[in-house]
């Protein structure tokens, strides 16, 4: 059923899909009129909420009276992309899925019915299912547990939320690209990163794969090593706009010398590729360099999935001619280039403000 990685372990839930009737609540709202929901429920409907994992819905009912009373219980808010009417649940759970833009194999479906679960697994063979009564066992599952916390983890729905806001407000606009980001009142935070930080800061060196620079993972252990060393600055990014949270976006590490600072790594996530976060963090950095008259210098890798890093790099100016400057930094690493930039002072972007720290 796909619930597997490569090393045996289970593949982790990105969404757990509920049917509602005997299965969310207890009782059929058409025939009863009135259902109640268990605690045992609503306990593992928050503590899933904050591990980051989402929720939504697959259930035959009519849906203003089905959402009304989720409303009413309290927990709508919870609930993603809902599916509420007469169609297979099959169909349902893969608009789920699609609009996440979720692989199959990470998403989870819980129904009492026997019926249904095999009719979700007939047509959507890598969806794992549960049956109702497995409910009160799910949190200690370890398909469930995402495993490090982070900030983000317990804002994710909220994020997912304002993103489709964004997106439907962009479809609706009639204007050229640009003067709709400007209307977005975009913010790019760029802070250096504390030791409450590193776990965020981990997992994007983890996950980001087309906008990673080097595709090199630092651990835990290795970050807390960087916070100690003054020569380097470890920096997380953030975005926000008036929707809401983008989250964390991006991670810098980099390393000063005296006339020259090393950018060891860049990753940002590719939801933020369209808003130009990477170009205004390159341009943000070029222009710290520039204040305090240093060259910079960046590792790269090239990787099958990370061209547009590539491309990133290149329009901000980076290329690999030689450059005495290299003398200051050790060798790279195997397959690593060092690609170079004059920097100079950059001007604002027109479309997002910075929020960051002066490194001069």
């Amino acid at each position: 059923m796909g619930d597997k990685s490569a090393d045996g372990t289970p593949v982790t839930v990105k969404c757990l899909v509920w049917d509602l009737d005997n299965t969310l609540w207890r009782g059929t709202l058409l025939e009863d009129g009135e259902v109640s929901l268990p605690d045992s429920v609503r306990e593992v409907i928050v503590e899933l909420d904050a591990r980051g994992v989402l929720q939504s819905v697959a259930s035959k009912n009519d849906h203003e009276p089905a959402w009304s009373r989720l409303e009413e219980l309290g927990l709508a808010e919870y609930f993603v992309l809902p599916q509420i009417g007469w169609g297979r649940k099959s169909d349902s759970v893969a608009r789920i899925a699609e609009q996440l833009n979720f692989a199959q194999r990470t998403i989870a479906f819980v129904d009492d019915q026997p019926a249904e679960r095999a009719e979700v697994v007939f047509h959507l063979p890598e969806v794992r299912c549960y049956a109702a009564e497995q409910v009160d066992e799910l949190l200690k599952l370890p398909e469930f547990d995402p495993g490090t916390r982070t900030v983000d983890s317990a804002r994710r729905r909220e994020m997912y939320q304002a993103g489709f806001r964004r997106e439907a407000e962009r479809s609706e606009f009639n204007g050229p690209d640009e003067e709709f980001l400007r209307s977005l009142e975009l913010v790019l935070g760029i802070t250096r990163a504390t030791p409450d930080d590193l776990a965020r800061v981990e997992e994007l060196t983890l996950r980001t794969s087309q906008m990673n620079a080097t595709g090199v993972h630092y651990s835990d252990r290795a970050l807390h090593g960087l916070l100690a060393d003054p020569k380097h600055e470890v920096l997380v990014t953030t975005l926000t706009d008036r929707f809401g949270p983008h989250g964390a976006v991006g991670v810098l590490l980099l390393e000063k010398h005296a006339s020259v600072w090393h950018l060891k790594l860049l990753a940002t996530s590719c939801r933020v590729v369209s808003f130009g976060a990477g170009a205004t963090i390159l341009n943000w950095l070029a222009d710290q360099a520039a204040q305090a008259g240093a060259h910079l210098a960046a590792d790269f890798r090239r990787t099958d999935r990370n061209r547009m890093m590539e491309i990133a790099y290149r329009f901000a100016g980076f290329d690999d001619r030689p450059c005495a400057c290299r003398a200051e930094l050790a060798a790279p690493g195997a397959e690593i280039q060092l690609l170079h930039l004059e920097p100079a002072r950059q001007p604002a972007s027109p479309t997002i403000r910075v929020d960051a720290p002066d490194l001069v």
